[in-house]
C-alpha cells in the first residue's frame, strides 16, 4: 500500500497546488475533490495529474441519492437529479482515471447537512431512504461500469446518518454493494466511520477485493461542537489502526491509502506542515506493528 493525500486534508490548496505538494513530498497518489476538479478545470485537472506521474485515489463525492424519497413530484424530480449529477461525477472520475468514485449516499430524504429540520418537507422513514439508495445504485452501476468507473459506498459514523449517510457500518454497504459485479461496486473503509463497528474485522475479511479505498485519520475525543470536524491526526485520538490496517491488508487490499482530515487547525495550518506530520503519522502510527 501507498500514501496518498486526500484534498480535503489541506483544503485550501488547489489541485495544482495539491499534486505539486505530492510531488514535492514523494507521494505517488492523491484524492480529488468534485468541487476543486471543477474550479481547477476537468481538463486542466486531468494534465496536471498526468503530466506528474501520479495516481487519482480517488474522486470525492458522489452521492447524495435519497432526496428521491420525498413524496409526489418533489421526490421524482429530486431522484432524476440525483441521477443525473452522480452520471456527470462517473463521468469526471473516468476522465481522471480515478481508482473509485466515493458515494457517500444521502440521509433523510428533506434533510440538509448542518441544517436545522425543515418544518415540513421531510420524511424519517430510514427504511425508504435505504430503499431509494439501492434503486439509484440499480441505475448507476452499469453506467459506472461501461465506463470504467468503480463507485465506492461509504458508510459513514451513525452520527451522521440524519443528514448525511443512511449506511451506517460496513456491513450495510457490503450488503448493498454484492448484487453487482466488484468491478462496479466496492466499499469504503475509513476508520473515523468504522473503527467503533463489532463486526468491523469480520466485515473487513468479508469485502475482500471489494475494499476499493482505505482511508485514515483518527476520531477526537471530545467531539467538536461541529461534528464533522471532529477528524483527527493519526495519534490524535483514540483509534488503534495496526489492527484494522493488518484486517484491510489481509483482505487483499494493495491500493492507496489516503489520509483525509476534516478539522479547522489543520486546515488553518500551513499545509507543507500538515504533510510532514501526515507522512511521519502514517509511519509512526499507521504502519508501526501493522
Amino acid at each position: 500500500m501507498s500514501l496518498a493525500l486526500n484534498q480535503w486534508t489541506t483544503r485550501r490548496w488547489s489541485v495544482a497546488e495539491a499534486v505539486d505538494g505530492c510531488v514535492r513530498h514523494g507521494l505517488e497518489a492523491v484524492g480529488l475533490w468534485r468541487e476543486k476538479v471543477a474550479e481547477q478545470g476537468l481538463a486542466q485537472s486531468v494534465k496536471l495529474v498526468r503530466e506528474a506521474g501520479l495516481r487519482v485515489s480517488s474522486l470525492c463525492r458522489g452521492g447524495f441519492l435519497t432526496a428521491g424519497g420525498l413524496p409526489g413530484e418533489d421526490g421524482r424530480k429530486a431522484f432524476a437529479q440525483a441521477l443525473e449529477s452522480n452520471r456527470q461525477a462517473i463521468d469526471e472520475a473516468a476522465e481522471l482515471s480515478a481508482a473509485c468514485l466515493v458515494m457517500v449516499v444521502g440521509g433523510l430524504p428533506g434533510v440538509r447537512p448542518g441544517e436545522p429540520l425543515p418544518a415540513n418537507g421531510f420524511t424519517r422513514d430510514l427504511a425508504g431512504a435505504r430503499e431509494r439508495v439501492a434503486e439509484a445504485l440499480a441505475e448507476l452501476a452499469p453506467y459506472a461500469g461501461e465506463r470504467g468507473v468503480k463507485l465506492a459506498l461509504e458508510p459513514l459514523h451513525p452520527i451522521y446518518c440524519p443528514d448525511r449517510a443512511v449506511l451506517s457500518t460496513l456491513g450495510q454497504a457490503l450488503d448493498l454493494s454484492l448484487a453487482y459485479p466488484e468491478e462496479q461496486v466496492g466499499v469504503v473503509v475509513d476508520t473515523f466511520h468504522v473503527w467503533w463497528d463489532p463486526r468491523l474485522f469480520e466485515d473487513i475479511e468479508r469485502a475482500g477485493r471489494r475494499i476499493a479505498s482505505y482511508q485514515v485519520c483518527d476520531y477526537l475525543h471530545p467531539l467538536p461542537a461541529d461534528v464533522l470536524l471532529g477528524r483527527g491526526m493519526m495519534g490524535d485520538g483514540v483509534i488503534d489502526f495496526a489492527p484494522i490496517t493488518r484486517a484491510v491488508q489481509a483482505a487483499g487490499y494493495t491500493g492507496d491509502v489516503e489520509v483525509e482530515i476534516f478539522n479547522a487547525d489543520i486546515w488553518a495550518a500551513d499545509p507543507d506542515e500538515v504533510v510532514a506530520t501526515m507522512k511521519a503519522r502514517y509511519a509512526d502510527v499507521v504502519l508501526a506493528t501493522s
